[in-house]
């Protein structure tokens, strides 16, 4: 599958797909990713998902001067990867809010769940507070929101950002 993948990823049934290879920098002194860099990937895939959509960060801030911060995030590491490794990013919008956003990825190997990960992704104006997502913003998540595909192996392990914030 990852051959297929162009470089900013594609959208498929309302899953964003992100191709990442693992390379000498990325891993540790046993040559395995260091947990990190997931973090990085993960990141790098959320901003293509954006820029998918049509949405560029940085335009974004310089027009708007909206920015996106984590405000969650959890991390379930569940298979190690490894040097020259090709691994795909999936990454689905499981919440919408009036200033937040709330993502499932999962970093994968094939049918193989390297790390699930939950994020609630903040919305922040200049002052650094709080600011509503913008309405064509909101209508293009709210396509990934209809698609709600479920993640194939997230199962009960994880942290479940939706509902912990529901609470």
């Amino acid at each position: 599958m990852i051959a297929d993948l162009p470089r900013s990823g594609v959208i498929r049934d309302g899953v964003h797909f992100f191709p990442i290879r693992i390379y000498y920098e990325d891993t540790d002194a046993a040559g395995l990713i260091y947990y990190a860099n997931h973090l990085k990937y993960a990141e790098r895939a959320r901003t293509e998902l954006l820029r998918v959509a049509g949405f560029e960060q940085e335009r974004l801030r310089q027009e708007t001067g909206l920015v996106f911060v984590v405000r969650h995030c959890a991390a379930d590491y569940r298979a190690a990867a490894r040097l020259d490794e090709d691994l795909v990013v999936e990454t689905r919008v499981t919440g919408v809010g009036a200033a937040t956003l709330d993502l499932a990825q999962e970093i994968r190997r094939g049918d193989i769940v390297v790390v699930a990960l939950d994020f609630r992704i903040a919305c922040l104006g200049r002052s650094g507070r709080p600011q509503r997502l913008p309405p064509a913003l909101r209508a293009a998540l709210d396509k990934f929101t209809a698609a709600r595909v479920p993640l194939r192996d997230h199962g009960s392990n994880s942290s479940g950002v939706t509902s912990q914030h529901a609470r």
